[in-house]
């Protein structure tokens, strides 16, 4: 009787709970929503250390319990984008059974989304993974190729995974990749000069300056997050203040929020705050980017 009661107690609470969340989500609806979140998942190492969790990764499955809960928050307030920066390459340099265990991890919960992908039918979830999978094992790449078609049709959020990922190295596969096709497109740009012709060579290249030159738009085209739009807020747990190689092209004319959560520990409060303060600068930010 006594464990019924606390049952039905706990079911109200939760529904309470909802109640008073989507209260929230409807007073924040009023004002813009940001369309893009990105978040920087740091400080689940220090949060085990914290409390004391025995078992290797224990933050780490921890935080995945927040990911999917600030996921859902993303979901109900119809943010379109979310971009979670879950394993970078400078993270290659960390201790090979830190990476194992790390790499398992990802390839458990990969599978776990596949077997039961009840959570992301229900919110509309599409999954997309971002960066260089060659350096990833082919396990890993595999999975994520799955788990990006089982979830292709999906169209209410994005999610976009950042793995093996790092702004340097988009920037350089970005100048790669817009030379390559320019160079098929565009051959007579990549000819070397002629110093005899100069004269007669002068008037054609002014006259062809402008169609061979590479644009700004060529270069984000090719650009891994290219066909995305750029985040509005970029939120860095554990208080630390940098960006970490992570979206630096795309992250001019964002907000930063760090609070000093480690990343198990933030929160809906969290989330709220940082969408308060965008609302707060919006006009500013819109008025920044058309300076652009």
């Amino acid at each position: 009787m006594e464990r019924q009661v606390v049952a039905e107690e706990s079911k109200l609470c939760r529904k309470l709970g909802v109640f008073m969340r989507k209260c929230v989500f409807g007073i924040l609806s009023v004002g813009v929503i940001p369309n893009h979140i990105a978040f920087i998942l740091d400080g689940n190492r220090r949060f085990a250390k914290k409390h004391n969790l025995a078992g290797e990764g224990a933050g780490h499955r921890a935080g995945f319990f927040t990911l999917m809960s600030l996921l859902k928050y993303c979901a109900e307030l119809s943010v379109r984008y979310v971009s979670i920066y879950a394993f970078s390459i400078d993270n290659f340099k960390r201790t090979q059974n830190e990476i194992r265990y790390l790499m398992d991890l990802m390839l458990e919960k990969m599978e776990l989304l596949l077997r039961e992908d009840g959570f992301l039918s229900k919110h509309g979830v599409r999954v997309c993974f971002i960066g260089n999978l060659g350096l990833v094992s082919e396990p890993i790449r595999v999975t994520a190729e799955k788990v990006m078609r089982a979830t292709s049709k999906n169209t209410r959020i994005v999610i976009l995974i950042c793995l093996a990922y790092s702004s340097t190295e988009e920037i350089v596969h970005t100048v790669e990749e817009t030379c390559l096709v320019t160079k098929k497109t565009q051959p007579q740009a990549f000819k070397p000069r002629n110093p005899q012709n100069d004269v007669t060579e002068d008037a054609d290249e002014h006259k062809n300056k402008e169609k061979n030159t590479i644009k700004l738009v060529d270069l984000e085209k090719h650009m891994y997050m290219g066909v995305y739009p750029d985040p509005d807020i970029l939120i860095r747990t554990s208080g630390e203040n940098r960006l970490s190689n992570f979206l630096i092209w795309q992250s001019s004319n964002c907000m930063l929020y760090a609070p000093a959560a480690l990343w198990p520990e933030i929160g809906l409060r969290h989330l709220i705050w940082a969408i308060l303060n965008f609302q707060r600068h919006h006009a500013y930010l819109e008025k920044k980017k058309k300076q652009l």
